[in-house]
């Protein structure tokens, strides 16, 4: 599982855990988001997004 970081503001996504406050559950791959998924502190989008 990866670790995906937001270039505008450092949030991480973390693919094992999934990110429970945007009702994302753990083990969902970051290519398996929905295209409108946003950061959930800036929101930034997909794009806006680094492997870690």
């Amino acid at each position: 599982m990866k670790k995906y970081v937001c270039d505008l503001c450092g949030w991480v996504y973390d693919e094992e855990l999934g990110a429970e406050e945007c009702g994302i559950a753990a083990g969902t791959k970051f290519e398996d988001l929905p295209d409108d998924f946003a950061c959930p502190l800036c929101g930034a989008g997909k794009d806006q997004f680094s492997e870690e």
